[in-house]
Order: C-alpha cells, then structure tokens, then sequence
C-alpha cells in the first residue's frame, strides 16, 4: 500500500473547494455506477452462458408483467378488506 500517496492524496482533496469537491464527488458516483453496469453486463453474460444461450420461458418481460398483476390484485384485494364499501341507507 502507497501510504504516500493516499496522503497526498487526502491532503489534495482536503485542499478543495466546496465547488471542486461536489464536482469529485460527482466524477466518482459516475464511475460507481459504470463499474456497477458492468458488473451487471458480466452477470448476465454468465448467466447466459450458464443457460447455453437458452432465452428464459417464460420471456422475463412476461414474468415481470405477471407478477406485478398478482401483486397488484393482493393489494387491491387488501384494500377492499381495509375499507369494504358501506352500504346507502
């Protein structure tokens, strides 16, 4: 480990201006988030591989779209027992 450096480093960093750190701060969440979508293009490739290039049945897309309307009719479901309709007099 460059023990130097990082406190080159922190000594530089602590050097900056309000504006200069906010524009660090942005520069390293950009490449967080590269890194993660990378990491996520990676899983799929295995994933893929693993699969044998076998696309899922059902499609992911109907899967998704089928879950979320069972999801969606157990909240509406819940719904109705929290509130049931009182009825006209």
């Amino acid at each position: 480990m460059n023990t130097q450096l990082v406190e080159a480093l922190a000594q530089i960093i602590q050097s900056l201006s309000q504006e200069e750190r906010a524009l660090l701060e942005e520069k390293l969440k950009k490449l967080d988030g590269r890194a993660a979508f990378e990491r996520l293009i990676e899983l799929g490739d295995k994933i893929n591989a693993r699969r044998g290039g076998k696309p899922f049945d059902p499609p992911l897309e109907d899967y998704i779209r089928q879950t979320r309307e069972e999801r969606n009719e157990q909240h509406d479901e819940l719904i109705r027992n929290c509130f049931p309709k009182s009825e006209v007099k």
